[in-house]
């Protein structure tokens, strides 16, 4: 379970309701036995850490997670390089690619 859903429910009762002085009734015994079995259900301890899913989250929890790393950099070079010579040879490179007379 998310830390998100584990504090949305956390939060639906506060501590203060599962006194029953904070309430101001009597000991009721089965509204008490509600709220302790509710909050018997909820999560305990830390929440487990998620994996990633998808290429762009996996790139990132590699590149940009626990150790970050540089490699982005040349990633992005490399890909400039190679879009820009793809670039020219659209453009330029292929009219002139059997003239060799």
């Amino acid at each position: 379970m998310s830390f998100i859903a584990r504090r949305g429910l956390s939060t639906l009762i506060p501590p203060k309701i599962a006194s029953p002085s904070g309430i101001g009734a009597a000991q009721d015994a089965a509204r008490m036995q509600r709220v302790v079995s509710f909050y018997e259900k909820l999560p305990r301890g830390p929440a487990p850490e998620l994996q990633p899913r998808g290429l762009f989250a996996r790139y990132q929890a590699r590149y940009f997670g626990k150790n970050p790393s540089p490699a982005p950099i040349v990633h992005v070079i490399g890909f400039l390089l190679a879009f820009g010579y793809a670039n020219n040879y659209y453009f330029h490179l292929r009219h002139h690619k059997n003239n060799a007379h």
